[in-house]
């Protein structure tokens, strides 16, 4: 009778060792893969995570032709990322900044005082942005507060000259070397920077109106056309008035912080840069509507700049950040703009979902 067990053949004496092999082999490349896989992970987290930021912005920034510096820091975690941090770019009205910081610095040593009324003549009328100068002088006295508003809010070149020739240049510098600021330089009044960028000697155009500057640059233009496009060109290159973005963004921690002037005098500052009305494409551009940032911009041919500081919501602290950008397509401001947005958003998101973990 046949059996209805089912037959199941054991492997003969030369299929055990294959099979032996087989089974190591599965096992050696089961261990082979898990080791890899425990490898990948480990290097994924070695890498800080400011380098998921930074990788972010580099990619942007290639979208636009000229050099890009930026430095992000969130006060309160010291967390930091910069990128060209140590390259000087130009600072146009940015500079405007340590202008105040060295303006405050003086009241507070009794100099000056914010309600001292000031008169302007009409060779204080400067070329360049502003109100002062579609006004008429004599005829203008304004109290030293509202000079500082007008070269913080709509950034008035003849308020800025004003303060500037008060204060001096050289005590701006002085003033920054002992806040241990060795990146920042503030050389010329706006009206003297407007100038050696058309190609014109700052000296020929002293002591004059506005009135008689703009028909002696007409005639100096006509002369030689090709010194303005020379110096337009090297602006950039020319080391005055610039700033590495470490630098300025070391300034702006300062002064968030209180540890230059005083508070009262930090608080004035930054309160003064919270009212800023230039540059909502900027740093403001991508933010959530009520978002508050203190901030300076700066522009002049192809350098566009802002600098300044953005406050997270939920008490997450503040993130000092400036993003400097030189030899940019002078035709493609608004696509810069969008970049200095788009950099600032990317900082805001990146420490609005990592502040406190």
């Amino acid at each position: 009778m046949r059996s209805t067990k089912s037959f199941r053949p054991c492997p003969t004496k030369w299929e055990r060792p294959l099979i032996i092999f087989l089974l190591m082999f599965l096992c050696f490349f089961y261990d082979l893969l898990s080791a890899r896989e425990v490898q990948i992970i480990s290097e994924k987290r070695a890498v800080p995570r400011i380098e998921r930021l930074r990788g972010h912005i580099e990619q942007v920034a290639r979208r636009i032709r000229g050099d890009v510096g930026v430095a992000i820091k969130h006060l309160e975690s010291g967390e930091m990322m910069a990128i060209r941090g140590d390259e000087f770019f130009p600072m146009a009205s940015v500079f405007k900044i340590p202008i105040l910081v060295e303006v405050m610095a003086q009241i507070k040593e009794g100099r000056f005082s914010l309600d001292d009324m000031w008169s302007l003549s009409p060779v204080d009328l400067h070329l360049g942005s502003g109100i002062l100068n579609s006004l008429e002088a004599p005829g203008i006295s304004l109290s030293v507060k509202n000079i500082i508003y007008l070269m913080m809010l709509i950034s008035d070149n003849s308020a800025t000259d004003l303060l500037l020739s008060k204060i001096g240049a050289e005590n701006v510098n002085r003033r920054l070397r002992s806040y241990g600021l060795e990146g920042i330089t503030v050389n010329r009044s706006c009206q003297e920077l407007i100038l050696e960028y058309r190609g014109l000697n700052p000296q020929l155009f002293k002591n004059l109106t506005l009135k008689e500057i703009e028909e002696l640059y007409m005639k100096e233009r006509e002369t030689n056309p090709e010194a303005f496009e020379q110096a337009r060109r090297n602006f950039s290159m020319v080391m005055k008035d610039q700033s590495t973005p470490l630098a300025m963004n070391k300034l702006l921690e300062l002064l968030a912080t209180g540890q230059i002037l005083d508070k009262e005098s930090c608080d004035f500052i930054i309160e003064v840069m919270l009212r800023c009305q230039t540059g909502e494409r900027r740093l403001k551009g991508d933010l959530p509507p009520g978002v508050k940032v203190a901030h300076k911009t700066g522009t002049i041919g192809g350098t566009v700049n802002d600098a300044g500081l953005i406050f997270l919501p939920y008490n997450l602290g503040r993130v000092a950040i400036t993003v400097f950008v030189k030899k940019a397509d002078e035709e493609k401001t608004e696509d810069v703009e969008e970049v200095i947005a788009q950099i600032a958003r990317f900082a805001y998101d990146y420490f609005l979902f990592t502040s406190g973990n």
